[in-house]
C-alpha cells in the first residue's frame, strides 16, 4: 500500500492524448522499474475531489507532477489540494528535446513514445535521487 516517505509521482490523466499516455508510461517506469522503493503515485481524481487519505499523502510527501499540456492539471490539481510541489515535468518541453520521438499512437505508445517515456523517466529519476539528497 502507499507509505509515507516515499516521492509521489503524479501524472495528469490525458486519457485521449498521446502525451498524456507519455506522462503515465514514464510514471509507471519510475515508481515500478527505476525507484521503486523511493517514488510511488497517488490517483489524480481522488486528489481532484479532496479524498482525504490522499490529500494527506499529497500534503504530507514531495511530490512531482507530470502534465502532457499546457493545461497542466496535476500541477494545478496538487497546489490547489495545497499538496507539496517540489518539482513540475511537461512531457511538451521533453518532446521539444527529442523532436523526432513524436508518439503516433494513443492507447498503446508505439516505440517513439515508449522512448519518449523512458527518456522523461530518467529525468524524474534524476529528480527523485536529487530530492532524496536534500532530504537527508
Amino acid at each position: 500500500m502507499l507509505k509515507d516517505g516515499r516521492v509521489f509521482v503524479i501524472p495528469c490523466s490525458g486519457i485521449g492524448k498521446a502525451l498524456g499516455t507519455v506522462g503515465r508510461a514514464a510514471m509507471y517506469e519510475v515508481v515500478e522499474k527505476l525507484r521503486p522503493n523511493e517514488a510511488t503515485t497517488i490517483c489524480l481524481p481522488l486528489l481532484t475531489i479532496g479524498d482525504e487519505a490522499v490529500l494527506k499523502l499529497a500534503r504530507n510527501n514531495p511530490c512531482i507532477s507530470v502534465d502532457g499540456c499546457p493545461f497542466q492539471c496535476a500541477r494545478k490539481n496538487i497546489e490547489a489540494s495545497k499538496g507539496k510541489l517540489v518539482a513540475s515535468f511537461m512531457v511538451t518541453d521533453v518532446l521539444r528535446e527529442n523532436k523526432d520521438l513524436k508518439p503516433k499512437a494513443v492507447t498503446e505508445l508505439d516505440p517513439k513514445g515508449l522512448k519518449l517515456a523512458s527518456i522523461l523517466a530518467e529525468k524524474l529519476a534524476t529528480q527523485i535521487d536529487e530530492i532524496n539528497n536534500n532530504n537527508r
